[in-house]
């Protein structure tokens, strides 16, 4: 009887719009996706790193630092408007044909500031709880309740005018995604179940760690973070 696999997938599609070719860009003499195959091995967690492409050149870098590319994904996957949750509900269901696995985790090709310990964490607290997710995230530095806008007019709109005098200390922390890693049971991957949801929870990790790169200006941020921190 095979045994359960624990499986990381890291979705790495080509056609990145603002930083091209970010999923394989050179950071410090590597390509980007290296760290988080790295990251993944060094936790000694999984059976299985899977990469999700549409890119014969990804697949290529991606197996030389220890990946497996069992299938090309689907153009039509591609895209910049496919939730990462069809992407994730596919390939799992193509990768349940040939192997037995219960838990998955989701990483982020373009995450060099990503820890081992934060996803043996969050795999933790996923199998503690019996829960269909765990991710990572981060506290604001600052109190989304506390913030405003400009109107059309020019002016100055208070979104919270409850909290004008209220002290930073005491209102509610909030938090967000760091877009590094989720961890989530087969089933709920496959039936596309939310991740923000009931079944759902989160460890926080530092500040500095959660930059996401999104644009070439966060590129030099996250450079300098890697260097220093």
């Amino acid at each position: 009887m095979k045994k359960n696999e624990k499986i990381a997938i890291i979705p790495a599609r080509s056609g990145s719009k603002r930083i091209k070719n970010k999923n394989i860009i050179s950071f410090y003499g590597k390509p980007i996706i290296s760290y988080s195959i790295k990251a993944i091995k060094r936790t000694n967690l999984f059976d299985r790193i899977i990469v999700s492409t549409d890119s014969e050149k990804i697949a290529r870098i991606s197996e030389s630092f220890g990946a497996e590319i069992p299938f090309l994904r689907n153009k039509n996957l591609s895209s910049d408007y496919v939730p990462i949750s069809k992407v994730m509900k596919d390939t799992v269901k193509r990768l349940g044909e040939n192997i037995k696995f219960e838990d998955v985790c989701c990483v982020f090709p373009a995450s060099p500031l990503i820890e081992p310990s934060s996803i043996i964490k969050g795999y933790k607290l996923y199998k503690k709880n019996n829960l269909n997710y765990v991710f990572s995230a981060c506290q604001f530095d600052h109190s989304v309740y506390r913030s405003f806008k400009l109107t059309k007019f020019n002016t100055i709109k208070m979104l919270f005018k409850k909290n004008i005098l209220a002290r930073s200390q005491d209102l509610e922390a909030l938090f967000f995604d760091a877009a590094q890693f989720y961890w989530g049971k087969k089933e709920a991957w496959l039936g596309e179940k939310k991740v923000f949801g009931e079944k759902s929870n989160f460890i926080t990790i530092d500040y500095l760690k959660a930059h996401d790169l999104d644009t070439l200006e966060d590129l030099k941020i996250v450079k300098k973070l890697f260097k220093y921190i």
